[in-house]
């Protein structure tokens, strides 16, 4: 049995779409809406044929679907757990300035 896997290397400088961010998550475009309205997401722009999407986008999408595949996390819970997650690297680069 042959499998196929698919690679992206992102950098900080790359934005998508919607559409495109959709293809590059394997994500329906009404996840990506709610999202967005759960505070997830951040996109740039004034509208969704506007707006645009950053590598952190990329990897709050995936740590969301993995929290939710995994640990049947809704998405709120998912914000929360995020939110935390960051803060706990931020706290972590602070001590590492010490």
């Amino acid at each position: 049995m042959t499998h196929e896997y698919r690679c992206t290397v992102l950098d900080d400088t790359m934005t998508w779409g919607i559409a495109e961010l959709c293809e590059l998550c394997r994500v329906d475009s009404n996840l990506v809406h709610e999202m967005i309205s759960e505070g997830l997401l951040t996109p740039q722009g004034t509208s969704p044929e506007t707006w645009r999407f950053n590598a952190v986008a990329v990897k709050r999408i995936q740590v969301t679907l993995r929290l939710q595949n995994d640990l049947r996390v809704n998405l709120p819970g998912a914000a929360l757990v995020l939110d935390l997650l960051e803060e706990i690297d931020e706290l972590r680069a602070r001590i590492r300035q010490f």
